[in-house]
């Protein structure tokens, strides 16, 4: 049967990263110069492959920036508050056709536990959860998506993987995954539809 593997963040679950220091910097506007001035993007990406935010904040010249920049996992809860309620459906649907559903998602192993404090369903819902920050391997490299087949027990071939990337789109069909590009929780459904998975 084929399985359904999901992204999370912005697919699942909405994350805004200027949430964490919009209210003590007293705007987005104020927030978003912090983030570009910090590179956070860049930095994120490395959080998600396992580095800490406590070390990549002493990076950084300014005393305050470091101090913010290190408080990220303490205020990551702020910035995962909303859920995609209409992907949440559609996951639900598939789940009670009986079919296998699991995640890969590029999430940093130090607020990871933040957000499955935040939505608990994200640590019961699916059969095999990859996080990146934990193997170490960021989509779309090879590798993660190995680490899904090798602990889900799936051959490439029978999954369809779900992410709003089209880089990690793109790494999982290198794979030899079959891949939907998400952009909204409608498209999703005609492209299952359109397989025949809904």
């Amino acid at each position: 049967m084929t399985a359904i593997v999901f992204d999370i963040g912005n697919v699942l679950v909405k994350w805004d990263p200027h949430l964490a220091w919009a209210e003590d910097l007293g705007s987005r506007e104020a927030a978003d110069a912090f983030l570009r001035r910090t590179d956070f993007f860049t930095r994120n990406l490395r959080g998600d492959k396992g580095e800490r935010w406590a070390d990549m904040a002493q990076e950084l010249e300014a005393e305050d920036d470091r101090r913010l920049l290190a408080s990220y996992p303490d205020r990551f809860a702020l910035t995962v508050q909303e859920k995609n309620s209409g992907s949440w459906d559609l996951l639900h649907r598939l789940k009670g056709q009986g079919r296998p559903v699991h995640a890969i998602t590029n999430w940093s192993a130090e607020t990871w536990p933040v957000g499955v404090s935040v939505h608990p369903e994200l640590g019961e819902v699916f059969g095999t959860t990859i996080v990146s920050g934990t193997v170490r391997s960021l989509k779309p490299e090879p590798e993660i998506f190995a680490h899904l087949c090798g602990d889900a027990g799936v051959a490439a071939r029978d999954c369809v993987f779900i992410d709003d990337s089209r880089n990690n789109v793109a790494g999982a069909q290198a794979f030899g995954m079959d891949a939907i590009h998400f952009t909204s929780p409608e498209a999703l459904e005609r492209a299952l539809a359109e397989r025949e998975l809904l």
